[in-house]
């Protein structure tokens, strides 16, 4: 990984293939040094105050490649940091060649085979999710849009990757990390409609292979019941 200011990243990306433009930056996949890369680029905020935005880019930026850093160094898989180039707010990651979200995994699994058990896959997500917690690692937008499978050569088992680092931050706080596995536990039941099931296999997979869990799983109770009051109140 490395940082220059002399790339010229803004004319290397206008010949690059956007895939997708959301509220906080734009995602391109390029080749860079040889090897199939995605590149996230974060750009200005026209609304905001121009030192403001620029103070916020920046260390939305520093968050991402920290919490990604921090993730690889305990062996949890996530995409490789290429390049950094904090002048232009842009990241350029490894590209998970040969991977689908678990999101479509589920989905074509459960449409083409509904007798096909799952319950590997809510373990290894849980047992992923707790490592990362253990870390102090808070994702901030888990859902199973942001994890990848690739399929393992050979005999070896596929590969869980954890990507989209964009809102994530370093917390020792059980609170933070419960409200990390309630903001997966709802998307993931509004996507994939009738995996209670599944979940809660996630969950104990998350209980047993976490250090920290009892605290966790304590406030993900606390935050619950609070969503359930203000259900009921709306």
């Amino acid at each position: 990984m490395a940082q220059e200011k002399s790339m010229a990243v803004p004319d290397f990306l206008s010949n690059a293939e956007l895939l997708k433009q959301g509220a906080e930056a734009r995602v391109y996949r390029v080749e860079f040094l040889g090897k199939p890369t995605i590149v996230k680029e974060r750009f200005k905020k026209r609304y905001r105050h121009a030192l403001l935005d620029e103070k916020l880019t920046h260390r939305r930026t520093v968050q991402e490649v920290r919490s990604i850093l921090r993730c690889r160094r305990a062996g949890i898989s996530a995409p490789v940091v290429y390049f950094v180039d904090y002048a232009y707010h842009c990241i350029f990651l490894e590209e998970i060649t040969g991977s689908s979200t678990v999101r479509d995994h589920i989905a074509s699994t459960r449409l083409s085979d509904c007798t096909k058990d799952l319950g590997w896959l809510a373990e290894r997500m849980g047992q992923i999710l707790a490592k990362m917690h253990d870390e102090d690692v808070v994702h901030g937008d888990l859902t199973t849009s942001n994890m990848l499978l690739r399929p393992g050569l050979e005999d070896r088992e596929s590969e869980l990757f954890l990507i989209d680092f964009g809102l994530s931050y370093i917390s020792a706080l059980p609170e933070d990390k419960g409200v990390d596995l309630y903001v997966l536990e709802k998307a993931f039941l509004s996507t994939h409609p009738n995996t209670e099931a599944m979940f809660e296999r996630l969950l104990k997979s998350y209980a047993a292979a976490s250090k920290k869990s009892s605290a966790v799983i304590k406030k993900l109770e606390e935050v619950r019941l609070r969503g359930r009051k203000r259900s009921m109140v709306g």
